[in-house]
């Protein structure tokens, strides 16, 4: 069984809902299995660090996680149109990743939510692509062959599914978030397969 790595950094839960909804989609496609996994919190405090493992949730993401799966979804909050400091914190940290060519040729999806409709979401998608083209990955978008990118009022763009929270951070899914979700996970997980998988 071959494997879609799927990261993130969920504040309020809303980023997780989203992963887990890939996770799905990921799994409608024989032969693939997703590998869930997330990054830990940045400290403002040099001295302060996090448990080597999460309270609750999923491990946290290690090198062999991006060497071992053919394919990786990408998750952040919304932060003023960037993505989130503990996935910037993580990105930054893979130099070696990059001179070793570990994610090159591999495909890659990216996800998000914000607070509000109009709270940057297509530049934090546009934020964390951009990492991803120096690594060599194949960016796989959300076509508007998704009936469902056509209709949604809440999240959804063809760079990649979004959610609004919503100003109190609900992390309930919409019908569309949730479809485009699916949809996003499934298109990763197929075109993973048709770069031939694992190297």
């Amino acid at each position: 069984m071959q494997e879609i790595l799927v990261l993130y950094y969920s504040h309020r839960g809303s980023v997780r809902a989203l992963a887990e909804q890939i996770v799905r989609g990921i799994h409608q496609v024989p032969g693939v299995a997703a590998r869930v996994r997330t990054v830990p919190k940045v400290s403002a405090v040099c001295e302060a660090v996090e448990a080597d493992i999460p309270a609750d949730g999923p491990p946290y993401v290690e090198a062999c996680d991006l060497e071992e799966c053919i394919g990786l979804a990408l998750g952040s909050p919304t932060r003023f149109g960037n993505m989130a400091a503990p996935v910037k914190y993580f990105v930054d940290g893979l130099a070696g990743a990059w001179v070793n060519g570990t994610l090159a040729g591999k495909p890659a999806c990216v996800f998000s939510s914000s607070a509000s409709q109009h709270g940057g979401q297509e530049s934090t998608l546009l934020s964390m692509m951009l990492p991803l083209m120096h690594h060599g990955m194949v960016l796989v978008g959300l076509p508007y062959t998704e009936p469902a990118l056509n209709a949604t009022r809440s999240g959804g763009t063809p760079y990649g599914v979004t959610h609004v929270a919503g100003a109190d951070g609900l992390s309930q899914l919409s019908e569309e978030e949730i479809v485009l979700a699916q949809a996003q996970g499934r298109r990763l997980a197929e075109i993973a397969l048709k770069l031939g998988g694992a190297r």
